[in-house]
């Protein structure tokens, strides 16, 4: 084995249990599924899980570290990220009720392609994901077998996967229900507005972390 199988068994528990806590990705799939069906939930995921390789592939590269170095870097990073979900939780909610497909083709208020490139941008933009990554995923690496990378990228796959099965679980379900709401008019606008304020308080929180 090219990695350590108590480490990798150690690595999916841990990861499991943090990810069924809700977080934020999770609030996130679950206000894309809500507003725009379990095809959107479930594209919101892929986006996210996009990014979270894009991370893990930072992480082993050593290029994170250019937040050790530059602190001011995490700070704007962190801001610019925040902005972005609260800018759209704000649109979410000035356009409350109204959708991007025809409805009388069952169109839904949020494509596959926003959702996708929304949980993408979204996470990319979570300095807090990329220092997870540094500080996580290394505790689960062993030097002494050799092919850093490749149990970096064995790791990586068991986190997406994971991603898949709980997030994207949460997005289809999310997408059932929301599409049964969707069908009224006054419930698909509180679902615009609830969805709305979740992407604003999660960029809220976001920015008050530290």
């Amino acid at each position: 084995m090219p990695i350590d199988t108590n480490l990798l068994l150690a690595f999916t528990l841990t990861s499991l249990v943090a990810m069924i806590a809700p977080g934020p990705d999770m609030l996130f799939v679950l206000g894309c599924g809500m507003r725009g069906g379990a095809r959107a939930g479930l594209l919101a995921t892929a986006g996210v899980a996009t990014s979270e390789a894009i991370h893990v592939a930072v992480a082993a590269a050593g290029l994170a570290a250019l937040f050790e170095a530059a602190p001011t870097a995490f700070t704007v990073v962190r801001v610019v990220g925040a902005a972005y979900l609260v800018y759209l939780g704000v649109q979410m909610i000035r356009n409350r009720g109204e959708v991007a497909l025809d409805e009388r083709a069952g169109g839904a208020g949020m494509t596959g392609r926003q959702a996708f490139l929304r949980g993408l941008v979204t996470n990319l933009l979570n300095p807090k994901m990329v220092t997870f990554t540094i500080a996580f995923l290394p505790q689960f690496v062993s030097p002494a077998l050799g092919n850093v990378w490749l149990q970096f990228a064995i790791l990586g796959v068991v986190l997406i996967a994971l991603e898949f099965l709980v997030d994207g679980t949460v997005g289809v379900l999310a997408g059932r229900i929301g599409g049964w709401l969707r069908a009224r008019r006054a419930a698909r606008r509180r679902i615009d507005v609830a969805t709305g304020g979740l992407f604003i308080g999660l960029g809220v929180r976001l920015a008050a972390e530290r």
